[in-house]
Order: C-alpha cells, then sequence, then structure tokens
C-alpha cells in the first residue's frame, strides 16, 4: 500500500469522494466493477485533453498528469462506446473527461483515438478494500413512499446526444424561475458530466444533482432495477412539494436503451406533467414523434432543441405537426413557460 501524494486531480466521474477519503492505492489483481476507484498518470494525450474535476473546473492534462479515475462503461454517438474490462490491464482508455476510465468498443471516424491511462493502483482504504463510488451516496431520501400530490414533472428527450436536450431543460428551469416558481432539476441518465446540470442550475434551480450523486459514473448497461432506482431516489429527494417543478433530463436518444427503458416505465410515465422533445433537424423530429407514439405512447407538449434554431426546419417541421416548436435559445421565454404550466 503506497501514499497518494497532493496535487493529484480529482475528478467529476468521483463525484461522491471527499479527499480525505483518498490516501492510498495498492496494486491488486482483481476484476474492475462500475465504480471501482483507482489512482492513475495520463500516459498518452489522445481525443481528450483535459479533466473535469469535482468543482466543474475544467484542467488542462499532459502526459504525467496524476489524477483519480473511476471504472464506467460509455455510450456516446459522437464519441466512444466504452466498457469496463472484465480483467484487470494496468493501460485503459479514458472514455470522458470527467475521468472516466473503461476499453473502447466502438468509436465516431471522425474521432481521435482515446487518451491512454497507466493505472497504478486501485484506491484502497485502511483495511485494504476497493473504494467503490456506489458505495458513497450523497442523494438519501426522507421517505421511500412517494406521498401525493407531487411536484410537476417536466420530463426533456430527444432524438441524440447534443440535439439540444441541455439548453431546453435549462430554458424551462429559467422560464419557471423568472416567474417566481422553485425549481428542482435532475438528470437521469448518461456519462458523469457537470456542466448540463450546472446549465440548469445557472437558470434557477436549486438543488440539482444527476446520478452521479447517487455514486454512478456513468448509467449506460445499467440494469433496469437500478434505472428506476436512480429516478426514484431523485424524484423522492426533490419531488415532495406540490407547488414546485421538477425538471428531469434524460441523456442521448429515445432509441438508446436506459432511454428507452425510462420512457417506457409507468413509473416514469405517471409523473410526466409535460414532455419536451428536441431534435438536431425537421427529419429527425418527424420520425422521432412517431417512434414516440408507436413506441411509448406519448406525444410531446414542446418541441425544441436545434432544430428550433433554424427557421427552415421549424417550417418543414409545420407541415407535419401542429405541436408548439419552441427555441431554446430565445430570450422570451413567455411561450414556453405558458405551455410547461398549463393544465
Amino acid at each position: 500500500m503506497e501514499k497518494i501524494k497532493a496535487g493529484y486531480i480529482l475528478p467529476s466521474a468521483a463525484y461522491v469522494l471527499k479527499r480525505k477519503q483518498i490516501h492510498h492505492f495498492h496494486n491488486i489483481d482483481k476484476p474492475p466493477e462500475i465504480g471501482d476507484v483507482v489512482y492513475g498518470v495520463i500516459e498518452r494525450v489522445g481525443e481528450h485533453s483535459s479533466l473535469e474535476n469535482v468543482s466543474g473546473r475544467i484542467h488542462m492534462i499532459h502526459n504525467g498528469t496524476r489524477s483519480i479515475f473511476v471504472y464506467g462503461n460509455r455510450y456516446a454517438p459522437d464519441y466512444y462506446e466504452g466498457l469496463v474490462p472484465t480483467s484487470f490491464t494496468e493501460e485503459i482508455d479514458l472514455l470522458a473527461r470527467s475521468g472516466l476510465i473503461g476499453r473502447v468498443r466502438t468509436k465516431n471516424s471522425l474521432i481521435k483515438d482515446p487518451t491512454q491511462v497507466r493505472i497504478l493502483g486501485y484506491v484502497v482504504d485502511e483495511n485494504l478494500d476497493v473504494l467503490n463510488t456506489r458505495d458513497f451516496p450523497k442523494i438519501t431520501p426522507r421517505t421511500t413512499e412517494k406521498i401525493e400530490p407531487r411536484s410537476k414533472m417536466i420530463l426533456v428527450c430527444g432524438t441524440s446526444m447534443n440535439s439540444g436536450k441541455s439548453y431546453a431543460a435549462a430554458a424551462c428551469c429559467r422560464a419557471l424561475s423568472v416567474n417566481g416558481h422553485a425549481v428542482k432539476a435532475s438528470k437521469i441518465t448518461g456519462t458523469a458530466s457537470l456542466k448540463d446540470i450546472l446549465l440548469m442550475n445557472d437558470a434557477g434551480a436549486y438543488p440539482f444533482a444527476d446520478f452521479t450523486y447517487l455514486g454512478y459514473p456513468s448509467t449506460y448497461m445499467l440494469e433496469e432495477h437500478e434505472i428506476l432506482n436512480i429516478f426514484n431516489k431523485h424524484d423522492l429527494k426533490f419531488a415532495n412539494n406540490p407547488r414546485n417543478y421538477w425538471v428531469v433530463e434524460i441523456a442521448d436518444g429515445i432509441l438508446q436503451r436506459e432511454s428507452s427503458i425510462l420512457l417506457n416505465s409507468q413509473q416514469v410515465q405517471s409523473r410526466i406533467h409535460k414532455l419536451v422533445f428536441c431534435a438536431n433537424d425537421a427529419f429527425g423530429a418527424i420520425g422521432g414523434l412517431k417512434i414516440l407514439i408507436d413506441q411509448f405512447n406519448l406525444k410531446p407538449n414542446v418541441i425544441s432543441g436545434v432544430c428550433s434554431r433554424s427557421p427552415l426546419h421549424i417550417r418543414e417541421l409545420s407541415e407535419f405537426t401542429k405541436i408548439p416548436i419552441i427555441n431554446s435559445m430565445d430570450s422570451n421565454l413567455a411561450p414556453l413557460y405558458e405551455l410547461i404550466t398549463s393544465t
């Protein structure tokens, strides 16, 4: 067992950990698990040239930069699909700038090869037990029963990653908060990154959280009961006051595995007050609307996202649907406010 010297980065994938918990690393030959914490060094900078720490600061990294890292899976069509390896290897791929590590399975051809990490050892406690982020949840609901009536949930989903969901969720938070409503915000699925929930916080949501607050560095390939548990823990923590609003974002597209689990769940569907659907373009929005109806029996109340910023996309989309299209980047939030608060 060796001491971890000061000067390392504590990344956002390890959000639930405090520096006082991180003292030693040990070279243990054990298969890694989701949430296992390791101490390592950047061996070669590739696609990711920075790390996001637990405060949201972005650190530039170099060959030799020391950091804590967390094993997890990643689903990102614009970047990598990566999985936790079945056996320990000294060299591993950096899957996201939040410090998530695993083995790249597929990658977008426009993306560089991943940054390489050399693992020095697992981070251990005084009993030589490996620290795992899932053992240190920060969200602890006071009750296990959902008392009715509950906060109104505004659910934001979309066709893919980078379709404009986070900006639409932030716009909902802003529209509600500037009109005097208390707003809580959650991101239920995805890969560890503070950017999205901090965007909602900047728009007036407080408190705010995502799955990392429950110790999950990502949600890709979690069991269905784990995905629903994340949703329900957030619901129990943030949505007990019927006078408040709860804005919820789910990552990636509606065909993605974890998004489908949530949208198919009666536990989730029964909580939807308003549904905001985001798309990159008009054609994607049209196809997404059909999937929402055919597979989930859901009809959005608002269409937004990247497509809503283009008058041409709006013109094309308006020929196929009467659902209101709202540009989440518009400074006039009145139309959005009316749509998401109407009964």
